[in-house]
Order: C-alpha cells, then structure tokens, then sequence
C-alpha cells in the first residue's frame, strides 16, 4: 500500500516521524537518574515548600498517580512556585556523569529517514543536557518540552491559598473526578499528547511513539498514535511494540528501515514549528 508524506511524495513507508520520550527511554533506568529525580522532588517538597517529612511519600505517590507529574500534582492542590527553581532544584544536582555516550544507538538514529522529534516532560535545559551527554544532540529535528506546553506561568490568587487534602480525599473515598485540576499540561494528558502533536505539525496516524511509561503509551494509543513500550519485555494494552533495549529498533521494527526516501528528504527544524531546537 502507497502512503502521501506531507511533502505529497508517495512512499511505501507507514510512518514519517518518530516520536521520541526521553528519560529512561533513550537511556535507561540503569543509570539512577529518574531515581535521584524522585530524591530531589521530594527534598525540595520539604526543603522549599514546608511539607512534613513524614507526609512526603504518600503526597508524592497520590500526585504522581492522579496527575502524571509531582509537579502538576503540586500545582493543583494549591502550591504555588517558580517553575524554573523547581526545575533548577530538581534537575540541577543529578548525577549526568552516569549519562554515557550511545554511538550504537546514534549510528540507528542517523540511519533512519524520518522525522524524529523529542516529547518530555521534563525542561528544555535538561533535555539538552541529556542529549548531550548521550551524543545525540544532533540527532532529533527539535525538542517539545515542558516549556513547549506550558509557556506561561498564571500565579495562585493572591493572599494565602488553602491546600487541598488529597490524603484525606482518598481516605473518605471520595472520586477522582472531584480533585482539583492542574494548572500544567503534561503526559499522559491526552490534551497534552494533542497539543504537541499540532505544535510540531505531526500525523498521529503516521507517527510512531516510543515511551517506557505504560500510561503514556496507553495515551498515545488514544490519540491515535501507534506506540512502542521501551525497557519491558511483556506486551501490554495500548503498545504496539515492546523493546527490551531501544537498542533492539532494527529487529522489532525492521520496516522503520524500508523507505523510498533518504534522510535529505526529511524536514528539520526550519521547516516545523518545534518549540526548542535540540541545538539551543
């Protein structure tokens, strides 16, 4: 079956881009990032914010669960904070020497003649950062960070705002649909996935999205996107493909590698209105 990319060339090609997650996804858990990410988001909850101790672990489970990020969790229940301190405290003391350098998978992403495009939570300095450290910073047409969704910051009412008990909410069994909502748009919001998509110009139905967050692909999957699940080796709803390793692309997904174009074909960043050039 011939497909039309959107430059209009007929190609036997089912995708025409591939949507990237960063974080333990293009490196993997191995590395202690995301654990030492959830050491400081929990520090900076207690050291910035003034939570107790002892109330940390259970408040940052019940935001991560009902709202993708401590983060946006945070924000919704009434906290109020710089998002670039946070980001600063949080990202700012991780360990990216434990980051190395992936010339295997850089040669697999050279190869490819698609578009590939970054989709994170995380912050533009992070993500760069990270590339970095990977040797990948030229390898992806751009960057849609949290910066890319959330480009304003609309401070809490003035005066003191009154927090909101989600421990409590959950004790008295009361649902999920009357939690506060989150000023943040972030994955697995499928309004997130949506609005990056139209950000940066891509098809979902011509789009491949490699994630090791089941949530996130489950997500994708809702929004038409076919998806990969990275770092797993059992197949779960909502995911296409399962790699152990993003190592093992070319023998799960050999047709990624069967294009009648070549990568000179491929927009870049000129040409998509992607929020954050890998290069910034």
């Amino acid at each position: 079956m011939e497909f039309e990319n959107r430059y209009g060339i007929a190609t036997t090609q089912k995708y025409d881009c591939l949507l990237f997650d960063l974080d333990d996804t293009l490196y993997p858990l191995s590395t202690g990032i995301a654990r030492e990410c959830g050491q400081n988001i929990k520090d900076y909850m207690v050291e910035e914010l003034g939570i107790p101790k002892d109330k940390i672990v259970e408040l940052s489970n019940l935001l991560y669960k009902n709202y993708g990020t401590t983060m946006a969790g945070l924000r919704a229940i009434g906290y109020d904070f710089d998002y670039d301190e946070y980001h600063s405290f949080v990202h700012g003391r991780l360990p990216y020497d434990n980051i190395k350098p992936d010339p295997v998978l850089r040669s697999l992403l050279l190869s490819l003649p698609l578009r590939k495009v970054i989709f994170t939570n995380a912050d533009r300095v992070h993500a760069v950062k990270a590339l970095k450290r990977l040797g990948l910073e030229d390898c992806f047409e751009g960057i849609i960070c949290f910066e890319t969704l959330n480009p304003t910051h609309t401070n809490a009412a003035s005066g003191d705002t009154e927090i909101f008990d989600i421990v409590g909410h959950f004790d008295r069994s009361e649902p999920v649909s009357l939690l506060p909502k989150t000023p943040i748009v972030c994955k697995p919001s499928e309004a997130a996935i949506e609005k990056a998509l139209e950000i940066a110009n891509i098809d979902p139905n011509r789009t491949l999205f490699f994630e090791d967050s089941v949530r996130n692909v489950q997500a994708g999957k809702r929004v038409g996107l076919d998806t990969v699940l990275v770092g797993a080796s059992n197949k779960v709803k909502g995911a296409d493909y399962v790699l152990e390793n993003i190592h093992n692309m070319k023998e799960a997904i050999p047709e990624l590698w069967k294009s009648d174009r070549k990568s000179v074909d491929v927009g870049y960043s000129g040409k998509v209105a992607v929020e954050t050039p890998v290069t910034a």
